[in-house]
């Protein structure tokens, strides 16, 4: 008689910061049969449904101060808890692993309430609202940053940093980056995460013609929400909303400009991407910046305030960083020590000896 295949619920939804750690994790555990729980509209609808049966539940989190919304959102809480429940009693689930964000409240209240044991990743380095409270709760948070423990101190914390796509960990993949760039000129890369940041954009168009003058070319992953996209072009300039092969762009890259996300952070440092970090100044609890300074911390990256930095600032320190080779390659070496390659298995392992306990 075969055994049936150890069933896992994996609640991740909302942004590639929440999506790719689990989509790395699944891939870890080829022998488990995976369902997903998301959000209907997020970007889980596009990323998911080719490799993992989707169920969507609809639930948003709390906004500050108490009204008809408040009740509202506590309702369709309560109303995906149940869902959540009846997914995991129908499909006989033996695991949830969550993300974080909204969608792990309800997760992790269903599964609790029936006995089913639950593994937490909390990318961040300073842990979200959801993870400090649901934290406590959970069999084991994996942490993405060692320096999240302190702020969970009555979670079960192992540190097992952020599982990045299995692409980034191929040697030599930046062979098959399909842009035209020159093999010998300097690259600079500048995105925002998944969502793409507007700000930033404006301040490297501005920046980017001194760049040009000093021999480099500028790959531009502007997000779909920037009105000014299209605003730049030159020869050396490339302007995209996405580009897929980013393990291929951050492996070529000799510089990178960049939100401070937790997962663009991984990638960064899985290929040791040096980089000058502009944390998002309206993250919740201002998160970005925690991250961004577990890379300053090390000599990996530079980080600027957004509110401090000019058209000056940054075009003089991406001028200083490209005539300075050897600074560049100690900050790319500094960053691979922040995240082992290792990631993905020690979080499957993780799993594993949580669930078939």
């Amino acid at each position: 008689m075969v055994n049936a295949a150890t069933k896992l619920l994996i609640a991740a939804s909302g942004t590639g910061g929440h999506l790719f750690p689990a989509i790395a994790l699944a891939q870890e555990l080829p022998d488990y049969q995976i369902e997903w729980l998301g959000v209907p509209n997020r970007l889980e609808t596009q990323l998911v449904p080719q490799q993992y049966k989707l169920n969507t539940i609809s639930v948003e989190g709390f906004q500050k101060g108490f009204g008809i919304s408040s009740l509202l959102t506590l309702g369709k809480l309560v109303g995906s808890v149940l869902k959540v429940r009846k997914i995991l009693q129908n499909g006989q689930f033996q695991g949830v692993f969550t993300t974080g964000g909204y969608i792990a409240g309800p997760a992790v209240i269903a599964a609790r309430s029936l006995g089913i044991p639950v593994i937490l990743h909390e990318a961040n380095a300073f842990p979200g609202k959801v993870t400090r409270f649901f934290g406590p709760w959970c069999n084991a948070v994996a942490l993405g940053f060692a320096v999240a423990a302190k702020y969970l101190p009555r979670a079960q914390t192992i540190y097992t940093s952020t599982p990045v796509r299995s692409e980034f960990l191929e040697p030599g993949v930046a062979s098959s980056l399909d842009l035209g760039i020159p093999e010998n000129v300097p690259v600079i890369v500048v995105f925002g995460g998944s969502q793409g940041a507007v700000a930033v954009n404006k301040l490297v168009r501005e920046c980017a013609t001194v760049w040009f003058d000093a021999g480099a070319w500028v790959v531009h992953l502007t997000g779909d929400k920037d009105p000014d996209a299209e605003n730049l072009k030159h020869p050396q300039y490339i302007s995209l909303p996405f580009y897929n092969n980013m393990a291929a762009l951050l492996q070529r890259a000799n510089l990178a400009i960049s939100r401070s996300g937790a997962g663009s952070l991984t990638e960064l440092a899985v290929c040791g991407t040096p980089a000058i970090l502009i944390p998002y100044p309206f993250a919740a609890e201002d998160h970005q910046t925690y991250n961004a300074q577990v890379f300053t911390s090390v000599g990996a990256a530079l980080m600027f305030q957004q509110k401090e930095l000019t058209v000056e600032k940054l075009q003089t320190e991406v001028l200083r960083l490209l005539q300075s080779p050897q600074e560049l390659k100690a900050m790319g070496e500094k960053a691979k020590t922040i995240a082992p390659a290792d990631s993905a298995e020690k979080l499957a392992q993780l799993v594993r000896e949580i669930v078939e306990k």
